[in-house]
């Protein structure tokens, strides 16, 4: 019967007894599989040229943040935080005993990233430590907490006792000190197991405290009186949570 398939057996390519060719190996063109790159497709063409179809992101494959989007809501969940925490109220503080702002500005540029990178390095250092699975939990969990920690007011102790002799060094010094162990450098721990890279964060969460303290700064108790840090609380503690959530569902 004109038109019947033999079928490839062994190897040898079927023909179609009419003389036209069924199966060829090198006729039209057919999909395939790069098992050893990708599952792709790959289309080849007579000539034997590979031709990638696009497929877009894989089945599952996770979200992962953007460099912009980790620096801005870096920048903005610390910016936040910061509104009524101990180093704003340190601000205030160094503002009114030394009156000369850029140095204390200065001091609280190289107290913030000294310390933040420090706590990003320690961030990266636990999310190598844990699979991914456990470290979105974990972080949630530290989002939600710091949560629940911007709500509490802050208080300073011994704003009288800071030494006068290098504005610069004093404030670097007592900053520093008065970061560590506090919620915006718990804060860069998280963020920085959370988002990529570690720069974007760290440059994010110190841009934060520059928008909460230079103000504080440049207008001491005037900024005080004139913002409602109850609100800017519940705004932050807001912020926090939603991060949270955002982290367990993307």
């Amino acid at each position: 019967m004109r038109g019947r398939i033999i079928p490839q057996i062994g190897g040898v390519r079927g023909s179609n007894l009419g003389g036209h060719d069924a199966i060829s190996s090198g006729g039209d063109v057919a999909a395939s599989f790069d098992k050893q790159a990708t599952a792709d497709p790959i289309l080849r063409s007579p000539a034997g040229a590979k031709l990638r179809a696009p497929s877009g992101k894989r089945a599952g494959q996770a979200v992962s943040p953007t460099i912009v989007e980790a620096f801005f809501i870096s920048t903005a969940l610390v910016a936040l935080a910061e509104m009524g925490d101990k180093t704003q109220l340190l601000s205030f503080v160094l503002a009114g005993k030394f009156k000369r702002p850029w140095p204390i500005l200065w001091g609280i540029l190289a107290a913030t990233l000294a310390n933040h990178f420090l706590a990003g390095w320690v961030g990266v250092w636990l999310a190598s430590l844990v699979s991914p699975q456990t470290l979105k939990w974990i972080v949630a969990g530290a989002f939600f907490a710091f949560g629940l920690w911007a709500l509490k007011p802050d208080t300073l102790d011994g704003g009288d006792s800071y030494s006068s002799r290098s504005v610069f060094l004093t404030t670097l010094v007592v900053f520093f000190l008065a970061e560590m162990g506090d919620k915006t450098q718990f804060a860069t721990i998280a963020l920085a197991a959370r988002f990529e890279p570690l720069a974007a964060v760290v440059v994010g969460t110190t841009l934060g405290m520059m928008i909460a303290n230079a103000p504080a700064v440049w207008l001491g108790e005037r900024l005080a009186q004139k913002i409602n840090m109850k609100v800017m609380r519940w705004v932050a503690a807001g912020l926090f949570i939603a991060v949270g959530v955002l982290t367990l569902v993307l």
